[in-house]
């Protein structure tokens, strides 16, 4: 393959209050609730497109559907998503999903009519009742203060004690920051489980919907069993996968659940899912496959090319004040194009050693895997639970390799073990950042050298 053109430059880091692009308003019950901005459907877009340093050999839909060598597999991108991301629970749940659309349009359609389709209208419907109902609860406060103070020096301060605090509302200052994670937050919902893990997911489900204000569902809808699991594994708050969603967006889902088992129950939660796999964790993905050096050996490669350039002046300056000849200052050039193109490759993640070789390091979580049997039947089990739609958290501080790695020398992991890059698009990538780094190389060591050659030397020695 050939190069892509010089002037491409990686995906840039997408971080998750930049792309959410949503306005927050807290709710009464310690909630938040989110409005989705047309951003979203942008991030959904670019994620297929081959713009913003991503080739269409790797475009989302293509890992996904299993077109993409290592390490652009899908399988990697689950790693990525538990070690490196700490989100995994987003591509869980999207594969999941894909999986139960599959499955329920199979079913009889004498089945599928007991699961009717959850239509827009009501999706809106529901969320414009759940936000009356906040309106609600905040309204009657507000009321009685101000009948007690009618007509008083007290009435105005009444009026604005008892109003929502500014940054209560939906036009917040930050429009485009995204809820915070429930996960580490010491807020409340009313989607806690009923006791501390005691309960089945059953029980669970059946709390969900009475605190959501849902009556409780049909038994025989198809699939329905699943839907539980699905509530007490991603929705509920504290579930072991929960997702990053609103209160709003926790009681829509439930409510539309209880009614129906159908897919379009969930379709504007998979939406807001997808976009955000899409949108900022595949770009980020790619941006971070493209290294192909451990931190360890990043952060060698960036001292290296320093002290080259260091070199390289030194080199320079002695040559510029002795007696020799001004062509001998020219031999600084050399230290100077291999310092640079060695630095900028590497701030671009990329070690030009590696790199001649077309290999990259091994991940940590993959270092162990041949040195011991039970460590390599053990990572391929956590590997399988990554792909499976229910289980326990995404948490690998206990698997064995943490500990190991942990205690590894620097120097070690500076020359760890390394294995071919396979992915062509990749490679492809990765030649364009070489070439780069080289002609900036070539760039910067020309000019350093031009200055010292013309500059007349003062012959001290």
């Amino acid at each position: 393959m050939g190069l892509l053109p010089l002037t491409y430059t990686r995906p840039k880091y997408v971080p998750q209050e930049s792309f959410s692009g949503v306005s927050i308003a807290t709710t009464d019950d310690g909630g938040s609730d989110k409005e989705i901005s047309p951003r979203s459907d942008v991030s959904v877009r670019s994620g297929q497109s081959g713009q913003s340093g991503i080739p269409d050999s790797l475009t989302f839909d293509r890992i996904m559907n299993g077109g993409t060598c290592p390490p652009m597999t899908l399988r990697d991108f689950m790693n990525y998503l538990v070690y490196i991301e700490h989100s995994a629970e987003n591509l869980q749940f999207f594969l999941w999903y894909k999986d139960y659309c599959r499955r329920f349009e199979a079913i009889p359609a004498s089945e599928k009519a007991l699961a009717p389709e959850w239509t827009l209208a009501m999706h809106e419907d529901t969320v414009a009742k759940i936000r009356k109902g906040t309106a609600d609860k905040r309204r009657p406060e507000v009321d009685v203060a101000q009948q007690i103070f009618k007509g008083s020096d007290f009435d105005k301060q009444a009026g604005e004690a008892f109003s929502p605090p500014s940054h209560l509302h939906v036009a917040d200052h930050q429009p485009l920051r995204t809820p915070p994670d429930s996960r580490h937050s010491e807020q409340t919902t009313c989607y806690a489980p009923s006791s501390s893990g005691t309960t089945d997911y059953k029980a669970q489900a059946s709390d969900a919907f009475h605190s959501a204000g849902a009556t409780q569902p049909f038994t025989i809808q198809p699939f329905r069993d699943e839907i539980n699991r699905v509530i007490a594994t991603y929705i509920m708050y504290s579930s072991p996968r929960q997702l990053n969603l609103s209160s709003w967006e926790q009681k829509a889902t439930v409510q539309a659940l209880s009614q129906t088992t159908h897919p379009t129950a969930l379709r504007d939660l998979v939406k807001s899912v997808e976009s955000s796999l899409r949108g900022q964790s595949h770009p980020n993905f790619v941006r971070w496959s493209i290294c192909n050096g451990n931190p360890a050996r990043v952060t060698f490669a960036r001292g290296l090319g320093l002290f080259l350039i260091v070199a390289g002046f030194a080199m320079a300056v002695v040559l510029t004040l002795s007696s020799l000849g001004r062509g001998y200052r020219a031999f600084a050039a050399l230290a100077w194009v291999l310092g640079i193109s060695t630095l900028v490759a590497a701030w671009k993640g990329m070690c030009v050693v590696l790199h001649g070789l077309h290999h990259r390091h091994i991940r940590p979580w993959e270092l162990f895997e041949q040195d011991d049997a039970s460590m390599a039947e053990e990572e391929e089990k956590l590997s399988k639970e990554s792909f499976e739609s229910f289980g326990s958290s995404n948490s690998y501080e206990d698997e064995p390799w943490v500990v190991k790695y942990q205690k590894r020398n620097v120097v070690r992991k500076i020359f760890d073990r390394e294995i071919w890059v396979q992915e062509p698009a990749l490679r492809q990538i990765q030649d364009t950042i070489f070439v780069q780094a080289l002609l900036s190389g070539a760039l910067g060591g020309g000019l350093l050298t031009l200055v010292f050659v013309l500059v007349p030397g003062p012959k001290l020695f």
